[in-house]
């Protein structure tokens, strides 16, 4: 039973309720529940053993008693009072990029639409169009999202999404004087794992000649939508991004670069704290009767309302507002603050980059260390080390750092979890290197308590500095292994270990909660680019994302140190 699993339970119930258009307060309570069980780093059952239910945010007496109810008979009775008289097809339309509950509600009252085909069938016969609150963009968008749906890539990895949102920048802000100022909104701005569309935000003094330009751009495979102020293109790549561009006022950046940052649930509880204090918040700005008080700077929003600006990457409703308003907001981590990367792969395994090749572009990008981790001898596949290639590896990077002053390149090494828990390189070589990364590469669908067992025991072993991709997902290609990740987060406070955000953009594993649960038990996160080529340095970025998502402050990650200091090697167990 997963957290995920009941999470869509209170979900597909919000979206029922909404259907029908009950209890507005409870269809935002059982979102804010699904929102809160999907982000959980602790199994829910647990909890429930626990009795602790009721400490999570959102989750009351009654809500207690559902979860309750379905993790011993794996049925929710007010979901399924909730599914009467909703055709099977709903929930299916509601998955459709655009059709919210609302708007499925009007499609099945208006023409009877209970299913996606019929929803498809009514849209290329442009029946949608002259409803209320449609039109042809809405009925073009429809059936994209059908397409997309169908397809399998509505979401697209993080670095696909950045690189879709540098490319318009980059062409918008070559025109001279066409842009003031532009910027990503939405959930790349809050740097989730995965996203939809790219939203962008931009000011200028001639609005239709920016939409002109960014509908016209060299990038462009198909334009969706081109109004007076926002417009949205399918741009050239694999998978074809959207992205979404919105001109509006200078004097209303600010608030419009609130609204449409997001997260939903994050701004409505931002709007009910404006409420209570007898204001308005909109993307218009922060109303005090017809008084507009703040707009042009988000900063200003929130200072409105007594609080510091609170990091995009918080905003997702987990307690930054209430942080933010008893001054306890984290100060995260930055990308400046690294200072070196130790997840590193070069040529001696499956890297395509000599080891002073990746020294040179180490120190072109500030960094002050670096640790080659190549495989070890197990992982044929990719080229692993036996114990004298090890040994080999282990001279040159001696006679590498004799050659530098300003960088450490660190002798490491990716050693393989055997399925019993032992480590595929003997004890006096892990000795003899600067860093040993552990990791699993084969056995993935073994039990949980053995996947639990094996990484524990490693955790445990006195040459292991860090576990590395602990969850050994593969975003939408691999589900994590069956883990007990708050055992092993245990297990690493035990012994001093430190847990890897692996910023490989497959990755992202550690996930931010289970960060977040780290550092409330005190283990250090060490970030590694898991890079393969010189290129892939960068993406270390995308590891600090992830931890300034989990509220890691420079001190919980291990990379900020100019000099690799790995706790394990300090309190002098190796």
């Amino acid at each position: 039973m997963t957290n995920k699993e009941i999470a869509q339970r209170f979900a597909e119930l919000a979206d029922l309720l909404e259907f029908k258009d009950e209890n507005a307060f409870k269809v935002r309570s059982y979102r804010r529940v699904a929102r809160v069980l999907e982000d959980l780093s602790e199994d829910v059952a647990e909890l429930a053993e626990k009795g602790t239910l009721e400490d999570l945010p959102g989750v009351g007496e009654a809500t207690a008693k559902k979860i309750a109810e379905y993790l011993e008979t794996g049925r929710i009775r007010r979901l399924e009072e909730a599914r009467e008289g909703v055709p099977e097809g709903i929930a299916e339309v509601l998955g459709i990029q655009g059709v919210g509950p609302k708007k499925a509600a009007m499609l099945f009252k208006e023409l009877g639409i209970g299913s996606v085909d019929e929803l498809e069938e009514a849209a290329r016969e442009h029946r949608l169009r002259d409803l209320p609150g449609m039109g042809e963009k809405t009925e073009q968008n429809i059936l994209r999202g059908i397409r997309i749906a169908r397809s399998g890539t509505e979401r697209m990895r993080l670095d696909v999404a950045l690189d879709a949102a540098a490319m318009v920048i980059d062409h918008l802000e070559g025109k001279q004087g066409l842009v003031s100022r532009i910027t990503p909104a939405g959930s790349l701005r809050r740097r989730r794992e995965t996203i939809g569309d790219v939203d962008l935000l931009a000011v200028g003094d001639d609005p239709a000649a920016i939409i002109d330009e960014f509908t016209s751009g060299p990038y462009v495979a198909d334009v969706l939508l081109a109004g007076e102020t926002k417009a949205s293109v399918v741009v050239e790549g694999d998978p074809h991004p959207q992205v979404d561009l919105r001109v509006v006022d200078a004097d209303e950046f600010g608030s419009a670069l609130q609204y449409f940052t997001g997260s939903q649930a994050h701004n409505i509880n931002l709007r009910g704290l404006a409420k209570k204090r007898g204001m308005k918040i909109s993307e218009y700005g922060l109303f005090e009767g017809d008084d507009r008080i703040a707009s042009a700077e988000e900063e200003d929003i929130y200072r409105a309302l007594d609080m510091a600006l609170i990091p995009p990457e918080l905003r997702e409703d987990q307690g930054e507002i209430e942080a933010a308003l008893d001054g306890s907001l984290p100060d995260l981590v930055e990308p400046d603050d690294i200072r070196g990367d130790f997840h590193v792969h070069s040529d001696w395994s499956d890297g395509r980059n000599t080891i002073e090749e990746i020294a040179e572009a180490a120190r072109e990008r500030g960094l002050r260390f670096v640790a080659i981790t190549d495989h070890s001898r197990s992982l044929t596949v990719a080229n692993g080390l036996t114990e004298e290639r090890v040994r080999e590896q282990i001279e040159q990077i001696e006679r590498v750092n004799r050659s530098l002053s300003d960088l450490q390149v660190l002798a490491g090494s990716e050693v393989d979890i055997r399925s019993d828990g032992s480590l595929d390189l003997p004890d006096d070589l892990l000795a003899e290197l600067d860093v040993v990364i552990a990791a699993i590469h084969t056995g993935f669908k073994q039990p949980r308590r053995q996947i639990t067992d094996r990484l524990v025991a490693a955790a445990e072993h006195p040459h292991v500095d860090i576990i590395a991709h602990p969850s050994g997902r593969l975003i939408g290609r691999r589900d994590p292994y069956d883990l007990d990740v708050p055992e092993l987060i245990r297990a690493c406070a035990r012994t001093g270990t430190a847990l890897e955000i692996n910023a490989n953009p497959e990755r992202l594993d550690l996930t931010d909660g289970y960060c977040r649960m780290a550092r409330a038990q005190g283990v250090r996160l060490a970030i590694g680019s898991d890079a393969h080529g010189v290129e892939a340095l960068r993406l270390i970025d995308l590891g600090v994302a992830v931890a300034r998502r989990g509220w890691l402050e420079k001190d919980d990650v291990l990379n900020t140190r100019p000099e690799p200091q790995l706790p394990k090697r300090q309190a002098g167990e190796a």
